[in-house]
Parts: C-alpha cells; sequence; structure tokens
C-alpha cells in the first residue's frame, strides 16, 4: 500500500497534537461552572469539591474567570472560602485586574470572550489528605455604595485549577 506524502504529514500533525494534549501530567484538577446570563448574583457561592491524596508536594491553585465585554469595571473583588476535610475554614478577601490603564481586558483570548489565569495560592501543600471545598463568590460594588451589585455582568465561568 502506498501513502502519499500529503496524507502522512496529516497523520504526523494529527498524532503531535494527541500527544502534546494527552500528557499533561502538571494539572491534577480543573474545572468551570458556568454563570446565569442575568450576571453572577450577589452572595451566589460557586463551589468545587476535590480530593486531596497528596499531603506533601505543594501545588499552585488558581481561580479562573472567563469574562467578556460586557463586564464593566478594571477589576474584580472575591471572597473565597477553603474548607478542609476537619472542618477547618479559611476565608480570603481577594482583589485582581482584569484591565489595563487604557480599559483594554487582559487575559488570553482572540476574541470579546478573556479568559484569566488568577493565582490564589501559591505552593500551597495540603495538610490534611480528603475532600476539600471551595467557594468563590464576587464582592463587587459600584464606587462609594454600600450594597454589592445584584448581577454582575460579564463573567460567564468561574474556574478553579490545581497544579503541581
Amino acid at each position: 500500500m502506498k501513502i502519499n506524502q500529503k496524507n502522512s504529514s496529516f497523520l504526523v500533525v494529527v498524532a503531535a497534537f494527541f500527544l502534546m494534549f494527552s500528557c499533561n501530567d502538571s494539572i491534577d484538577f480543573n474545572t468551570y461552572k458556568s454563570i446565569q446570563q442575568k450576571g453572577w448574583k450577589a452572595n451566589e457561592k460557586v463551589l468545587f469539591e476535590f480530593d486531596v491524596k497528596d499531603t506533601i508536594s505543594p501545588k499552585n491553585l488558581f481561580v479562573n474567570i472567563r469574562n467578556n465585554s460586557a463586564y464593566a469595571f478594571s477589576n474584580l473583588y472575591i471572597i473565597t472560602e477553603l474548607s478542609f476535610p476537619d472542618e477547618t475554614l479559611v476565608v480570603d478577601t481577594l482583589q485582581y485586574e482584569m484591565a489595563d490603564k487604557t480599559g483594554r481586558f487582559l487575559g488570553e483570548g482572540f476574541t470579546e470572550i478573556k479568559e484569566n489565569k488568577l493565582f490564589y495560592k501559591e505552593k500551597k501543600a495540603f495538610p490534611i489528605s480528603g475532600k476539600y471545598t471551595l467557594s468563590v463568590r464576587h464582592a463587587m460594588r459600584k464606587n462609594g455604595a454600600i450594597e454589592q451589585i445584584e448581577f454582575l455582568k460579564g463573567i460567564q465561568d468561574v474556574g478553579l485549577s490545581i497544579e503541581n
């Protein structure tokens, strides 16, 4: 059987892509939760559950945010609650830059949707094996306002990734 050069080049490219995407040992956990089209409701917690077996190796945890052009702010405030298997709770209030000084959104992406990989915990070794829960909610307010924004528009997905 004779294989022409065009088909063999195609097979090499397909094999290379398969190898690139199938061998990623650095990611332990990666998932996204979609936000309703109306917007991210104030006090609505986005929940992630993950199991930890390795209590020795440090991990990097990222909160991943996909936003579109409807997002009207240059920053994002979130409140995270990390619940340990022994019911210990660690609460953090975090602020991230979402746009540069000119108003251009940061993050990756060629369309109006930008993906932001935001450091949450760096080189974190989990002390206990078992099931952990992370909740993420927004804490955005308009300048000078006390009340949270009822529906934060422009956030499409919230994700969590844990990497070695």
